[in-house]
């Protein structure tokens, strides 16, 4: 039996291209939830099963932490002192804190005003040198990249191949609970290298254990949604902050992803991910925006007939947690009603509203 204690170095370390003997920096991550969601299920069709792969749920509230512990792992075995990442915010958070676990310093590069405040809270609280520019995620990541390679400094974005190893163990997972592949991943996709890690983890999961291989279905937000209009986004708008890249690093690598497993990449609308968020929420899952795009994606091909579900098995991946990006939920609140401290007064507004 694995340990249950372990982080995804240790519990899957013969199936990661890592340097032999790693030693692992870990806060315990992986091991998220496959939550089945047959509220949703019903509302979408019949006689399908639908579970949602909660990734939320990891040490600092997003899917980068799978990949963080292999980076900032192996970044520390070759005598690294220094990280540095470009951020929508959630790779900052993951960053920081898995340097910190390391005792090195984290540097993380931010597009001033384009950051959720949750996020940016995590990469402070963790310690993290947060230098905001005044330009794009994709400006953002192009300095980082040269910075690392003029100095001795650890470039921790996806475009470190050790993320991507990292990354396709949320794959493995979701095999070893269902027994097999999945029909169809759904999953937004930004910067790309989560779509990437996915379909590599399915493949090796799949010449080892002849597992089968889903159909994925990428989503992405139709203000920033370079791989479906298939040129670069400049200046990409969504509410969906994690998503809100014009020029993934990974971009050609999704597109093989999606075309070597007959599947698509597509774009919903802010409204269409954010009606998404309320229902996830109302099963109990409350994820940020970005991460309710794979139930937008999903619901959109339903309703316009491209998918057929009759039979299958479907996992949504939600990327991160709600309290990433609270300040959606609460801007659409409104005020909160305010009573008189006396039970007539409760009684009336909960028995007569």
């Amino acid at each position: 039996m694995s340990n249950p204690y372990a982080g995804i170095i240790d519990k899957y370390r013969s199936h990661l291209e890592i340097p032999k003997d790693l030693p692992a920096i870990t806060l315990l991550e992986g091991n998220t939830p496959l939550i089945p969601i047959p509220a949703l299920a019903s509302f979408l069709g019949e006689g399908f099963e639908l579970y949602v792969k909660f990734e939320g749920l990891n040490p600092t509230g997003s899917f980068k932490d799978r990949g963080m512990t292999v980076a900032i792992s192996e970044a520390l075995s070759r005598g690294a002192r220094i990280t540095v990442c470009a951020s929508t915010g959630n790779t900052a958070a993951s960053a920081a804190a898995y340097s910190a676990r390391a005792g090195i310093r984290s540097i993380v590069i931010i597009p001033a005003g384009k950051v959720a405040a949750g996020k940016l809270a995590g990469a402070i609280a963790y310690g993290a040198d947060v230098i905001q520019i005044d330009g794009s995620f994709d400006q953002a990541l192009d300095l980082v990249v040269k910075l690392s390679e003029k100095h001795p400094i650890a470039l921790v974005n996806s475009l470190n191949p050790f993320r991507i190893e990292g990354q396709k163990t949320a794959a493995f997972e979701i095999c070893d609970v269902l027994g097999s592949a999945p029909d169809w991943l759904v999953l937004p996709v930004g910067n790309a290298g989560n779509i990437t890690a996915y379909w590599k983890g399915f493949k090796q999961y799949h010449i080892e254990r002849r597992s089968g291989l889903p159909q994925i279905l990428g989503v992405q937000a139709s203000g920033s949604a370079p791989l479906v209009l298939g040129y670069p986004v400049d200046n990409p708008e969504t509410i969906a902050t994690a998503i809100r890249i014009g020029r993934p690093a990974r971009g050609e690598e999704a597109l093989l992803a999606a075309s070597e497993s007959l599947g698509s990449i597509i774009s919903v609308t802010d409204g269409e991910i954010l009606s998404a968020q309320k229902m996830l929420a109302s099963a109990g899952v409350w994820v940020e925006p970005a991460s309710a795009a794979s139930l937008a994606g999903l619901k959109k091909q339903v309703d316009e007939k491209k998918i057929d579900l009759g039979g299958k098995k479907v996992v949504l991946v939600c990327t991160g947690h709600g309290l990433k990006d609270p300040d959606i939920i609460i801007e659409g609140f409104g005020k909160a009603k305010v009573l008189a401290p006396d039970l007539n007064s409760l009684e009336g507004y909960i028995l007569n509203g």
